[in-house]
């Protein structure tokens, strides 16, 4: 019969092996297993199991603490073991399953071994994670440090275009502002919006050769002497347009010879109005979409609307907080006014008494016979216009600080018998000044800032960027900022304004002082010469070749 095998070790062998594989649901675990996979990943799967329940039985002695009887019952129950009461063939065969246990003894050693290396390399990657997030910390509180040590950024570096308005480009800048003048002007007109101006013919764009173009050629031909000698008689606008058509002929012989083309067309916004039967006229009044707190603001025209009554704007405002915001007129024509003028009107705390010497070619307008509050007397002491407070008691109402142009012809009438001009403002509160420039005729504006005109269309590694250190003096200069008289946080959150009006609380308060005796005879009142419709105010219109909008780049510095 073969109950079992007559060799001694071949029961105790197989009786262990019978016996492992019945406890290996309760041996193994699976954080044992992976722990077995991760360290021993090339262990055969008897290897394995026999691995697992060495390390259970060594977890099992551990936790005796020394306890030799609980020892013993520990291994006897494990590994089926006789007591030390059974018969002396059961003891030699339990000495003799001692001894075949030795080699699990020593996989024991090894198992708990691995377990301390474990325990110590997973000890030794946190202190190297705590060392690594000190670090990391360290060098993010070191380059806060510096930043906070380092310059801040300004806008002082040179300027770069952020708004070329051209053409359809310029219209699609601007809203359509649709209604009365505001009570502050009392316009004697009305705004229309894009679809009836244009019904009425009084917006378009039309295509013509650029004067600028002609001109720069035209250096390039060395027919530069004729149009210097022109713009030297600056009201003399006949010989001017004879010397844009001498050199135009210069020019097109020239190109006939070299086999060149014509020069290209370019797109010029014509902005007019026209008359009512009741009186008013229709006007436009665009309103820029974008805001600004700084910039180079530069306007090419060819033409600007001028006569008595006539009103014509081109500035920077924030309607809703006027005036807490404030207001920059750059261009502002009033009837047959021939000077340029730049203003600036603010709430309290902005004076202009405080200008460095030679820093403006112009001079301040005035202020005389202001009526005493009280007493109602005139004030017949004569003052510069130099505070920007719209309600100063010694000033007009809302006169404001104003700087004016004192070469003259730089607006208006003279202005358009030469062809337009370009006029430039630059607000920049980093470098605490905002000044103004006006360059016509078209011949006299310098190089760089003609370049940056042409160029704006190109890529921007081809573009010339204006610098207005390599212009004339400016004809306005307004001092703000830190160290100066005016807080520069008066002018603020702006948009530009182009808008014609008539009359209204300037054009018209001046009718009697500006326009003729004829005019003002046979019309008593600005309204009723508005409401004729004569000639000149039927030709009063803008001819606008482009605005560009500069801003300066941002660049670390320790101006403050």
């Amino acid at each position: 019969m073969e109950v079992g095998s007559s060799n001694p070790s071949d029961n105790q062998s197989s009786g262990f092996e019978a016996d492992s594989a019945s406890a290996d649901s309760a041996f193994v675990n699976e954080d044992d297993d992976v722990v077995i996979n991760t360290f021993y990943p090339n262990l055969r799967p008897n290897e394995k199991r026999e691995m697992l329940m060495a390390d259970r039985l060594s977890r099992r002695l551990l936790a005796a603490k020394g306890d030799s009887l609980e020892e013993d019952q520990i291994l006897e129950e494990t590994l089926k073991l006789v007591s030390p009461v059974a018969s002396p063939l059961k003891q030699s065969f339990s000495r003799s399953s001692l001894r075949s246990t030795g080699r699990f003894r020593n996989m024991f050693d090894s198992a708990l071994e691995e377990q301390e290396r474990a325990k110590s390399r997973v000890q030794w990657m946190g202190v190297l994670v705590i060392f690594l997030a000190a670090g990391v910390v360290a060098l993010v509180g070191y380059g806060l440090l510096v930043l906070e040590a380092s310059p801040p950024l300004q806008p002082v570096g040179p300027y770069r275009l952020i708004e070329r308005q051209e053409g359809e480009s310029l219209l699609g800048s601007y809203t359509f502002y649709v209604g009365k003048d505001s009570v502050g002007s009392n316009g004697f007109n009305y705004y229309v919006d894009e679809d009836t101006a244009e019904e009425l013919g009084i917006v378009n764009i039309t295509m013509e050769e650029d004067e600028l173009d002609l001109l720069h050629v035209t250096k390039e031909s060395n027919n530069l002497d004729l149009l210097k000698d022109v713009s030297d008689n600056k009201t003399d606008g006949r010989r001017l347009q004879s010397a844009h058509n001498t050199s135009a002929e210069n020019l097109s012989k020239k190109s006939s010879r070299q086999n060149r083309t014509s020069l290209e067309k370019r797109p010029f916004v014509y902005i007019g109005s026209s008359a009512t039967q009741a009186g008013p006229r229709n006007s436009i009044r665009l309103e820029g979409n974008r805001r600004f707190d700084r910039g180079l603001f530069i306007m090419d025209v060819r033409r600007m609307p001028a006569g008595c009554g006539v009103w014509p704007a081109f500035w920077l405002v924030d309607e809703l907080n006027w005036p807490v915001n404030g207001e920059i007129d750059i261009v502002e024509g009033v009837n047959y006014q021939t000077e340029a003028k730049t203003a600036l009107h603010s709430t309290r705390g902005c004076k202009m008494d405080d200008i460095p010497l030679g820093a403006m070619s112009g001079t301040w307008d005035t202020a005389q016979g202001i009526p005493d509050r009280d007493t109602g007397i005139p004030d017949m002491t004569l003052r510069y216009a130099q505070n920007c407070f719209v309600y100063d008691p010694h000033q007009w109402l809302n006169q404001g600080c104003v700087a004016i142009d004192q070469d003259g012809d730089s607006i208006g009438v003279p202005l358009n018998e030469k062809g337009g001009g370009v006029y430039v403002l630059e607000w920049d509160p980093i470098n605490r000044h905002i000044r103004s420039w006006v360059f016509s005729p078209h011949t006299s504006v310098p190089e760089n800032l003609i370049l940056a005109i042409r160029t704006a269309e190109k890529d921007v590694a081809d573009r010339v960027m204006p610098d207005p250190e390599e212009w004339p003096t400016p004809y306005a200069y307004f001092a703000i900022g830190r160290g100066t008289n005016c807080n520069a946080r008066c002018f603020k959150h702006m948009h530009l304004v182009i808008n014609t009006a008539f009359c209204g609380s300037v054009a018209g308060n001046r009718y009697h002082i500006d326009c003729t005796a004829e005019q003002t005879t046979k019309f008593p009142t600005c309204r009723d010469y508005v409401k004729s419709n004569p000639q000149e105010i039927q030709d009063s219109h803008w001819k606008i070749r482009g605005i560009y909008i500069y801003e300066r780049e941002w660049e670390r510095t320790w101006i403050t």
